[in-house]
């Protein structure tokens, strides 16, 4: 066997026994690094944000972030138990804090730690919306999208290693690390990235449907961030997100199906957009 193969061989063998299998996408996925180890690093990492920045507390604003972030985790929690995953998030520690800074942004770590910057609430500009924020990054989360992308690095930088051990005394080693480099980003890394993204928007739909909001408002939410943007992308295949376009058309697709998954936990009116 080959040194191509041998490194092929291996590396799925590595991935084959480090894969598990995730109750929201009914995927096997990487999981090189256990829960154990990345939530405690997740909430460490969450309590030194809060700390460099000011946290807004007492307001409405803040008091929505809160209560819309409850809502999706009920829902989330009522989704697993009806599809038989009882006690998957018991070692979730759900907090949902309200950030003053002008970015336009929304994450949630492993383990449920929330966090939204007041930059982003003018574009969410309703509950419902803030919603279909919480929604796609809560869902992030409990798809194990941070522990995955920490597992493809991993094997993106073992793969390399290897290549580079193999290639030491090689005159194409720096050819290998160029054309590597390029192919494991666009050919893999960035579509890994694309395919996170889709599966948060699909089960953020659910998510946000399930706890009372109008699946609609999705598509609307992305129009709005479309137009805030400027219109200023990078091609599709060069970036980490879908286009905002096939976002939005995606978004319009899946709220049907949302609404038929929050009948199923009878919930067939939404509160109002306002």
């Amino acid at each position: 066997m080959n040194f191509k193969n041998t490194i092929v061989s291996v590396g799925i063998i590595f991935v084959v026994l480090s894969c598990a299998t995730n109750p929201f996408t009914g995927k096997k996925t990487m999981a090189f690094v256990g829960n154990d180890q990345l939530f405690p690093s997740a909430f460490a990492q969450y309590n030194q944000v809060l700390s460099e920045n000011e946290v807004v507390t007492g307001t409405k604003d803040s008091e929505m972030i809160t209560r819309v972030g409850q809502r999706i985790a009920v829902a989330a929690e009522r989704w697993l138990n009806a599809n038989g995953h009882q006690g998957y998030l018991d070692d979730y520690k759900w907090e949902y804090k309200l950030i003053q800074s002008e970015q336009v942004n929304a994450w949630c770590m492993p383990g449920g730690k929330i966090a939204f910057y007041t930059g982003i609430l003018p574009i969410a500009q309703n509950e419902t919306g803030v919603a279909a924020i919480m929604g796609h990054e809560v869902a992030h989360a409990l798809a194990n999208h941070g522990q995955q992308r920490m597992s493809a690095a991993y094997l993106q930088q073992g793969i390399a290693v290897a290549g580079n051990i193999a290639l030491a005394n090689d005159e194409n080693l720096g050819l290998y690390n160029q054309a590597f480099g390029i192919v494991s980003n666009v050919g893999g890394m960035l579509p890994f990235s694309r395919g996170h993204e889709t599966e948060a928007d699909r089960i953020g739909s659910y998510l946000m449907a399930v706890a009372g909001y109008n699946p609609d408002e999705g598509a609307e939410l992305w129009k709005r961030m479309k137009a805030n943007s400027g219109g200023q992308a990078p091609p599709e295949f060069l970036s980490t997100h879908p286009s905002n376009d096939s976002r939005i058309a995606n978004l319009q697709a899946l709220a049907p199906k949302a609404k038929a998954e929050a009948k199923k936990f009878g919930v067939t009116s939404f509160r109002p957009i306002n």
